[in-house]
């Protein structure tokens, strides 16, 4: 059906292409070029000038008014008496086109292909064409063509709809690009298996159909259609007709990820930016573009193809922001549809060219959707305004905050445990890993190292980003300090204050033994920090001293602790494990200095104590004074005076008898 003989250029099966009229209304031998003019070969002089841009046409008058109505109009309604000469400087098609349709007025012989079909469809209506002058007329037969030839043939269906790129708004009115496109995608769509295909998007060296062969001939299995094969035949095509074809391909069910391929294949080959900004290639789409140029191409589409990729002028900006605004638009809303690579690089042009805001919003939560893919070359995106730093702090901060929201919605959605399998494309598994999180955290670690030297970087910045993340999407925190202490060395002007708000980012507790080891010894950071990075080292310390006394205990109670320690090891990356040997050393010093301080503090603690009682007594000695001597005394002799009352009471109470006599007779001799 998409056979390459079939798709000959001259048309296929219908009359060979080849179109001619019944009726002569004048005896020519062909068309004959004199300096940019044409002239019918015939003794008849001619009577009509028709000019077409900068070419002349010296023709007849009855041949063209017995099949063109807009001639018969402009000759008839025209207030000028015997008018000779007409201008057509907007007839869709050129010279070319006009050229064609004058020979069908003359009854030549005209070879209708793929190439000049659209122009010719356009030009008949333009001329006015129809049936009503005669039948079988140039809109008619050439209508017929396009139906049931060109639309049948994949590459016929590409060439048409690349020349209709001349031919706007008529290819468009005549519903020229709108067939060329369902055709196309039609085609892209359907099962490979059992066609004859002839298709011409890959180079030689890739398993596919070969040209050379007959027409009944069909690949082998061993030379099965690849899914891509239609990438590079559509990629020819200009911004607005790829995004008809993709749209229509999406229409027909195709899956994203091919869509996705595809339009990463069309962005490598019209935007070379994104090759050469990012210094390598951008997925499949510069793999072909880069093979492309050396290898062999075959069949006319292919050396169409090869044409416009080595002659194809620069790209202005204004048509480099229609074809980013257009690929954002198209790109399928399915994660992982596209790479994560290619849509920061996409997204780096679009602020380039200052593509529209909304777009670049869109764009910018399709890069979060999967920022655990990106690379920190990709993430350094220059900032395009002159006063603000040298990368795009602000940007990265947006694409942060769209990650943890599609993490937050994730997380929440109760259709990640309903239906886990259907909705995988949508980061349901990544939801469920916190790898993604580790992994976006080490980036935003390497990528505040990289900004950190910018002078223009504000301390809020750099803070803001630090603390973007949750605590437990670090599990170390080295790569913060690291930026930390860039920070630090990039801005060495920052008072004691700021300082200390800088280095509340990270944790000392979550600081590897070299981090530590570093961070005891930089004089950069505040003294509180560095406190607080020993303290946490002797903590470590005497859990491992806890460790082993437990060891000592018992064998059963100390293995467990080794295989922690066994599988923290393999765990913890191969650059913080190299230095294992002299950190060991130190800390065994540091365990003998402990121990002999120790030691020290007991025995200054006892001559404390012994200088503290002999103290006491002196104080208490020099202390004493008249009156508390005097009242001492007082409170002996008080104490004396008691002991004799009762020593007295006893004896009176012995002889009673007695003191009452003595004391009636004082009684009485008082009153005497």
């Amino acid at each position: 059906m998409w056979d390459s003989e079939s798709e000959s250029v001259t048309g296929g099966d219908y009359g060979n292409g080849i179109l001619s009229s019944s009726k002569h209304g004048v005896k020519n031998d062909g068309f004959e070029l004199r300096d940019h003019s044409w002239y019918v070969a015939t003794d008849i002089p001619s009577d009509f000038l028709v000019q077409v841009g900068d070419v002349n046409f010296h023709l007849h008058m009855y041949p063209l008014l017995s099949r063109s109505g807009k001639m018969n109009r402009l000759i008839y309604e025209s207030r000028e008496l015997g008018l000779n000469k007409v201008a057509l400087d907007d007839l869709p098609g050129g010279p070319e086109a006009f050229e064609l349709a004058a020979k069908f007025c003359y009854g030549i012989a005209v070879d209708l292909i793929a190439a000049n079909i659209s122009g010719l469809r356009c030009a008949a209506e333009y001329l006015e064409m129809t049936e009503d002058l005669e039948e079988g007329n140039l809109i008619f037969k050439t209508e017929a063509f396009l139906s049931y030839v060109v639309l049948s043939s994949w590459r016929d269906s590409i060439v048409v709809l690349k020349s209709c790129e001349k031919l706007s708004p008529w290819a468009e009115n005549l519903q020229i690009v709108r067939r060329c496109s369902e055709s196309i995608a039609w085609k892209a769509c359907a099962n490979p298996k059992g066609i004859r295909w002839a298709y011409t998007g890959k180079p030689s060296k890739v398993s596919s159909p070969n040209w050379t062969e007959t027409k009944d001939s069909s690949p082998s299995i061993k030379s099965q259609v690849p899914p891509d094969w239609w990438f590079e035949d559509v990629s020819i095509l200009r911004i607005d007709h790829f995004v008809r074809v993709i749209t229509a391909i999406k229409v027909k069910g195709m899956r994203f990820e091919l869509i996705g391929a595809a339009i990463m294949h069309y962005a490598g080959k019209w935007l070379p930016g994104l090759i050469k900004d990012g210094g390598g290639s951008t997925d499949e789409a510069s793999n072909s573009s880069s093979s492309s140029g050396g290898s062999s191409w075959k069949g006319e589409l292919h050396m169409i193809v090869e044409e416009n990729k080595d002659d194809t002028p620069t790209v202005e900006a204004k048509d480099q922001r229609m074809i980013v605004e257009s690929l954002i638009s198209i790109i399928p809303p399915q994660k992982d549809s596209v790479s994560c690579r290619f849509l920061l690089r996409l997204l780096r042009m679009a602020n380039m060219l200052k593509v529209a805001p909304a777009l670049v919003t869109e764009l910018e939560k399709r890069v979060g959707m999967q920022l655990e893919q990106a690379t920190l070359a990709d993430l350094l995106i220059p900032s395009y305004n002159k006063n603000e730093t040298l990368y795009d702090v602000d940007l990265v901060q947006r694409l942060l905050e769209h990650f943890l929201v599609q993490e937050q919605t994730e997380s929440s959605s109760p259709r990640r445990q309903s239906f886990p399998e259907k909705h995988m494309y949508n980061g349901v598994q990544r939801g469920a890993n916190p790898s993604a999180k580790i992994r976006v955290a080490r980036l935003v670690d390497s990528y505040l190292t990289e900004v950190s030297r910018d002078r223009n970087l504000s301390l809020t910045k750099f803070q803001v980003l630090a603390e973007a993340l949750p605590d437990s999407a670090r599990t170390c925190d080295d790569g913060l300090y690291r930026a930390v202490d860039s920070y630090l060395k990039g801005h060495p002007t920052m008072s004691e204050h700021e300082r200390k708000r800088l280095c509340r980012v990270m944790d000392s507790q979550k600081l590897s033994i070299d981090a530590r080891m570093h961070a005891a010894q930089n004089e950069r950071l505040p003294l509180r920090v560095v406190v607080q990075v020993i303290f946490s080292e002797q903590v470590k310390i005497s859990n491992a001293l806890a460790n082993n006394s437990l060891k000592e205990t018992g064998e059963t109670q100390y293995q467990p602790v080794i295989s922690n320690r066994k599988t923290l090891l393999e765990g913890t990356p191969q650059s913080f494990q190299e230095g294992w040997a002299a950190a060991k050393k130190d800390i065994n010093s540091l365990k003998f200095e402990l121990d002999t301080f120790k030691a020290k503090y007991l025995e200054l603690q006892n001559d404390m104590d012994i200088l503290q009682r002999q103290f006491d007594k002196l104080t208490n000695k020099k202390q004493t004074s008249a009156w508390t001597a005097g009242w001492k005394k007082l409170s002996k002799f008080t104490k004396m005076t008691t002991l004799e009352n009762h020593d007295i009471d006893p004896q009176v109470a012995t002889a009673p008898g007695e003191d009452t006599r003595k004391t009636t007779r004082r009684w009485r001799n008082s009153i005497s």
